[in-house]
């Protein structure tokens, strides 16, 4: 049971909180799984990898290109990989190496999983989009500052040194995803433009979202509506 040291930081923390989803089990940035719902047939194998390694040399150079223009002072080389774990499930996310060069991996699944080239190539401009974006900077940020605020509270509230840490990680998660569900859109938007202007269509690309779990509007949650989404997606590709 927590304290009532906690509950009241907790409180102050998510005062608007009505469900927390588990966190991700991901470094980086992720789109969440798809669902095998009703949709158009999967793709065989060999179309699935080829419209794949067909994205990968149309988007990619389009990715860097816009990252250079839009953060020059950011490593633009993107490095693609894919998750040799075949049991993986569908899954692609961002991440930086070492050398803070960034890295789009995609599962199997995920690949074996996309209906058509346009949602194949929309993944891809949506992890590019988390990059460019510095999402992953800004959410580090973001725990930073909620560790803080989290061990003032704890200050100002007398807590023992056990339960200040237990606040400050408890803020640190709130702060890392306080704009998990901005930063999405976010990458929607701007993979939008790099889907487009790779030669893809990015509203049928974005057919993907009607095949994974709709998280609904949770607060702190990782993922927007998916009809957020998509509209989005729709009123970015209609300005284009």
């Amino acid at each position: 049971m927590r304290s009532p040291i906690i509950a009241l930081a907790t409180a102050a923390l998510l005062s608007a909180c009505v469900v927390v989803e588990p966190a991700p089990t991901s470094s980086g940035q992720s789109v969440p799984p798809p669902t095998a719902a009703g949709e158009p047939a999967r793709l065989s194998n060999s179309t699935a990898s080829a419209n794949f390694a067909t994205a990968v040399r149309r988007v990619e150079p389009v990715a860097e290109s816009l990252c250079r223009r839009r953060a020059p002072n950011l490593n633009c080389d993107f490095k693609i990989l894919v998750d040799p774990n075949r049991n993986a499930p569908p899954n692609a996310f961002q991440s930086l190496d070492r050398s803070g060069r960034p890295v789009l991996t995609f599962t199997q699944a995920l690949i074996a999983d996309a209906r058509n080239a346009d949602e194949i190539a929309f993944v891809i401009g949506h992890e590019s989009a988390h990059h460019i974006e510095e999402h992953i900077a800004r959410q580090r940020e973001a725990a930073t500052t909620g560790a803080l605020v989290g061990g003032l509270i704890a200050s100002v509230a007398g807590a023992n040194a056990t339960t200040a840490q237990e606040i400050s990680r408890i803020s640190a998660g709130v702060g890392a995803r306080r704009f998990s569900k901005d930063h999405e859109l976010e990458a929607d938007a701007l993979g939008t433009v790099i889907t487009a202007r790779a030669g893809y269509d990015p509203v049928r690309g974005a057919a993907f979202f009607t095949r994974i779990p709709d998280p609904g509007d949770r607060f702190l949650g990782t993922h927007p509506p998916n009809s957020a989404r998509i509209d989005i997606v729709r009123r970015t590709a209609a300005g284009l």
